[in-house]
């Protein structure tokens, strides 16, 4: 993949406060602001224009989810304004807007981009979509889709760089040899854990820990269990993580993706657990930790000097 330049703009000079963002040759451009300033978001003249925005901020029942509204409007801050005062919209803590420096985006323009980004974010099962369903896509001329699809790219380039991953496709598992012969980014060895009768399988993808479909864990937590415990108490909700009868086993019914190696460890331990010592590459004694060491193109030097 070529590399890419993405401008960002401190409006303030502050990372936490407006920012805006474009790419080279992209006629787009993304207005990012925390909801606590909106009025200084209100004095720039391109929040006036029609385009979409996304309101995200924290699941409150689920303290590692988020949740998303996606939306249009002619006029973006009118809509944002309006969502401010919405008590059912109480989550959000901060907003992007996307909108276009040639005025070039309709009315019908901007419905297409809100129908596809609702349906991109259920896809992902990344974050909860505050919306209901996507709405119909509406009536275009080909060229104006594929105008669409191409400007669709850009967000989906640059929404992480701003902190919004909730488009981010969830990893595909695959041999680590598969992953080098298509030009993808590498996937790890299959890591391997076992705690009782609780075995488990696991892979590092771009960057983010598998823990593969198929794995159980161990369903009584141990009484001094704190880290990632309302975690797995999460996934026993979404079902990711279900009880085997007759067993004091959960099994994981599909690839669950979790931030750490140690997000892992522990859910399958029903305990606190170092993941970087206790997943082993499969078949060996190689540990997570010596693994990643050993990824690194100079020596480790442990010495505290």
């Amino acid at each position: 993949m070529n590399g890419r330049s993405i401008r960002i703009y401190l409006v303030d000079g502050d990372a936490s406060g407006l920012l805006t963002a474009e790419v080279m040759n992209w006629s787009g451009k993304m207005l990012v602001s925390p909801r606590t300033k909106l009025a200084e978001l209100a004095k720039r003249e391109e929040i006036t224009r029609t385009g979409i925005y996304i309101l995200a901020g924290p699941d409150p029942e689920n303290p590692v989810g988020e949740v998303v509204y996606i939306g249009e409007g002619d006029n973006v801050f009118k809509r944002l304004a309006s969502h401010d005062k919405d008590e059912k919209k109480e989550f959000w803590t901060r907003c992007v807007a996307v909108i276009s420096k040639d005025l070039n985006l309709t009315k019908a323009h901007v419905r297409y981009l809100e129908s596809r980004l609702i349906a991109m974010g259920y896809g992902s099962g990344r974050a909860k979509i505050h919306n209901g369903t996507a709405p119909p896509l509406p009536p275009m001329p080909e060229p104006d889709v594929a105008d669409m699809e191409g400007f669709l790219e850009h967000v989906e380039l640059v929404l992480p760089v701003l902190g919004f991953s909730f488009l981010k496709p969830k990893p595909t598992v695959r041999p680590p040899s598969d992953s080098k012969s298509n030009g993808e980014a590498d996937a790890s060895p299959v890591f391997e854990f076992s705690s009782g009768d609780a075995n488990a399988k696991a892979q590092e993808i771009d960057g983010e820990f598998v823990v593969l479909k198929g794995s159980t864990a161990l369903s009584i937590p141990k009484q001094s269990w704190k880290d990632y415990r309302g975690l797995r108490d999460q996934l026993v909700e979404e079902k990711k993580l279900v009880a085997i009868p007759d067993k004091d086993l959960l099994l994981f019914t599909e690839d669950v993706v979790l931030k750490s190696p140690s997000a892992g460890a522990a859910i399958v331990n029903a305990g606190n657990a170092n993941g970087r010592t206790s997943w082993k590459v499969e078949g060996t004694r190689q540990t997570y930790a010596n693994w990643h060491e050993a990824q690194l193109p100079i020596e480790v030097d442990n010495d505290d000097d």
